[in-house]
Formats: C-alpha cells, sequence, structure tokens
C-alpha cells in the first residue's frame, strides 16, 4: 500500500471514530433528557439532529419518521437508528441506539430490583402508578387522535381497528388490522407525485439490507418452532419479545397489550407488577419499549433485562437497515403515502383499545380510582407537567387513597 493510500485509510477512520464518537454524545444527550414518549421524542429529534447540526434536511427527516411510523416496532428509536446510520453507517445506527436506549433502560432495571426487595401486596403507591398509565395513554390517544385522525373516514378507520382489536385479540390481529387500514388508506387517500424531493444518502450495501430482512423473517418464523422443540426459558423470552417488537405497529404505547398478553397469562409477572412498571416508564426518559428491560429484569435480574431488551429492539434494527437503502425509491410513490394515512389512523384506533383494556378494566374499579386519574390527565394535558411530575403526584396520591379507602 502506497504512502498517500494508507495516509487516505488512515484519515477515513479517524473520520469514523469521530462521527461514532459525535453520535454517541448526541444520542446519550437525547436519551437523559427526551421526556414525553414517541411522538415528543421526535420533536426533540428535530431540534438536535435537523436544526441544530443540521444532519439531514427538512424533508429527508419527515420520510424517515413516516418510513419508521409505517415499519412495526418503536418509531422515534428506528428514526434515531436511521439517522445514526446515515451519519456514521452501520456501527453509527447502533452506536445511536445505545446512547438513546442505555439510560432508561438502567434505571428501569434499578426500578425491578427495587420492587423485588418489596412485599408489594396492594401498596398504595404501586396503585398510583397504575393510575398514572390511565392518564398518559390517555393523552397518547388525545394527541395522535387530534393528528392522525382530523377527518370522519379516519375517526372511522380507528373506531373499527379498536373494535376489532378488542374483539379478535390474538398475536396476529394487529398486522391484519395494519394492513387491511393501509389497504383502505390506498383507496381513500391518493396522493399527488411529490417533486424535487432532495436526496436521501444511505452508506448500506442492498445486499446488506436483503440479508437483514431476512434475518428478521427468519428469526420471526423460527424462533417459535425452535421455542416448542427446546425448552429453555431464555429462548422463550426472547421470541415473545421478539415478536412484540416485530408485530407492533404505533410506538411505545401500542405494545402494551402485545406484552400483557405474553407475559401475565404465561405466569411470567403479576399483573400488579406489570402495571406498575408500566407508570414507572413514563418517569424515565427515552423510550417507551424499555420497559421490556424491566420485565425481564422482574422475571430473571440482569440476565433477563438484557435478553428482553435485545429481543424487542432487535427487529426494529433489522427492519431500518433492511429498508432503508430502498426507501429513497419507494418515498415517492403515491400509493405508499396513501396507505400510510390509513395506517396511522388505525394506530390511533389499537391505541385507544389498549387504553380500555387491559388498562382502564385493571385500574378504574370505582370514582374514587377515577378522580385522581382525571386529575393526572388535566396535569398532564393541560397544565403541561413534565411525566415524572406526573409518576410523582400519582405515586402520592395512590399512598393517600390507599389510607383513605
Amino acid at each position: 500500500m502506497s504512502a498517500s493510500a494508507s495516509k487516505e485509510s488512515q484519515e477515513r477512520k479517524a473520520g469514523l471514530s469521530h462521527s461514532l464518537w459525535e453520535v454517541l454524545q448526541v444520542s446519550l444527550k437525547l436519551g437523559l433528557t427526551s421526556f414525553g414518549g414517541p411522538m415528543a421524542h421526535l420533536g426533540y429529534f428535530h431540534e438536535e439532529y435537523i436544526r441544530r447540526r443540521k444532519w439531514m434536511d427538512e424533508r429527508s427527516y419527515a420520510d424517515l419518521v413516516a418510513l419508521c411510523q409505517f415499519l412495526p416496532g418503536p418509531a422515534s428509536s428506528q428514526v434515531g437508528i436511521g439517522i445514526g446510520i446515515m451519519r456514521a453507517g452501520l456501527l453509527g445506527g447502533l452506536v445511536a441506539w445505545l446512547g438513546f436506549t442505555l439510560p432508561s433502560v438502567l434505571a428501569l432495571v434499578l426500578f425491578a430490583f427495587l420492587l423485588k426487595g418489596l412485599d408489594l401486596g396492594d401498596a398504595g403507591w404501586i396503585h398510583g402508578l397504575k393510575l398514572v398509565a390511565v392518564a398518559i395513554v390517555a393523552q397518547a390517544v388525545l394527541g395522535m387522535g387530534q393528528k392522525l385522525t382530523p377527518d370522519r373516514k379516519r375517526v372511522t378507520i380507528a373506531i373499527a381497528a379498536a373494535a376489532i382489536t378488542l374483539l379478535w385479540q390474538t398475536a396476529w390481529s394487529q398486522v391484519w388490522i395494519i394492513l387491511a387500514a393501509g389497504v383502505i388508506g390506498y383507496f381513500l387517500y391518493p396522493h399527488p407525485q411529490p417533486a424535487d424531493l432532495p436526496e436521501l444518502r444511505v452508506p448500506v450495501r442492498r445486499s446488506v439490507a436483503v440479508v437483514s430482512l431476512l434475518l428478521f423473517f427468519a428469526l420471526l418464523i423460527g424462533l417459535p418452532l425452535l421455542r416448542n422443540v427446546a425448552s429453555f426459558h431464555g429462548l422463550a423470552m426472547f421470541d415473545s419479545f421478539y415478536r412484540a417488537g416485530s408485530l407492533v405497529f404505533g410506538g411505545g404505547h401500542v405494545v402494551l397489550p402485545l406484552l400483557e398478553r405474553e407475559v401475565v397469562p404465561a405466569g411470567w409477572l403479576p399483573k400488579e407488577d406489570f402495571l406498575a412498571g408500566y407508570g414507572a416508564a413514563q418517569a424515565v426518559p427515552g423510550p417507551l419499549f424499555t420497559f421490556a428491560a424491566y420485565l425481564g429484569a422482574v422475571m430473571d435480574g440482569w440476565y433477563g433485562a438484557a435478553i428482553a431488551t435485545i429481543g424487542i429492539f432487535l427487529p426494529a434494527f433489522l427492519l431500518v437497515l433492511g429498508t432503508l437503502p430502498f426507501w429513497a425509491a419507494l418515498r415517492t410513490n403515491p400509493s405508499i403515502q396513501g396507505a400510510l394515512v390509513g395506517v396511522n389512523a388505525a394506530v390511533v384506533g389499537i391505541l385507544l383499545a389498549a387504553l380500555y383494556a387491559p388498562i382502564w378494566t385493571s385500574t378504574i374499579h370505582t370514582s374514587i380510582d377515577f378522580v385522581p386519574a382525571s386529575l393526572l390527565f388535566i396535569l398532564l394535558v393541560f397544565w403541561k407537567a413534565p411525566p415524572w411530575v406526573v409518576v410523582i403526584a400519582g405515586a402520592v396520591g395512590g399512598t393517600v387513597i390507599s389510607f383513605w379507602s
């Protein structure tokens, strides 16, 4: 190798190292400060990645968000992974995910260990965290509904999706609901061909993308088969969380019913612990999918937390890596834009169904429960209180109720 080629190679490696370190710094900052759920996260990303650092143009960012909302999995985490990939390649995507995810994973695992050392029973503060979950999900339904269902056609799609979700509760029901909503959106909302789109540069070869997609489907199909053959709890856990991460559309809140059906009926976790952890997950920044780390830690400590976290986030990484190189061409297709309208409306309906069952039915039993849940909702929506403040208020309120009742 010539001296000039060697120097160029060293400069390229130094540039990559600098880019990776830069991605880690920014994503870690976002992981420590991004409260408020997936919609809020996208706002934080826009401010930090687009407005301040100008790593992408506005239209490319909007198209990346559209892609990630169409894919199953945690939309905000997928957007962060996509930006990391476009900034520093495959390793950039991994580093972006680590920075954004690790703070909330550690916080929720520590919370799980705290719960293990306590006799929960009917602890008032635990019930208060369940009331917080009611308020948080109700806020998400309201906010997403205003943005994604502004007309009667989309409201109808949302209500139909909610009804079918409640009446047809299987592991694949959400997938069929999403697909049907996409077909309906295709016919109801044709869009004109967008013009003058900026180039979306993705430093990933299409062969790597194809391998990622093949691996995604191989694990989705193969893990349940392997689980039936091999009697291994760790494999069963990984399969359950991988399937949840593969089949959920609409972000963190919508994963709640899928995870509940995987871990509670199997006897891995009591429903009280499940909802308490979901309430606590609102108090930490970062993606709501890190709720899986809490569930894994309650079941099997750090080992379970690692299995659950990797299992639920791996589909998101494989799908973003597998679709980004093809998205540059697909994003100009008006049919995709129309289908996204229907999909987003169905997501609102699925979230509405989750608000009713299991959250409302497991938490609001009397008017004494309804009153603090309403106050927490007002605190969130109208007083714009940070989620961690609402969580503390809910825990205190639940303790007061326990002494009152």
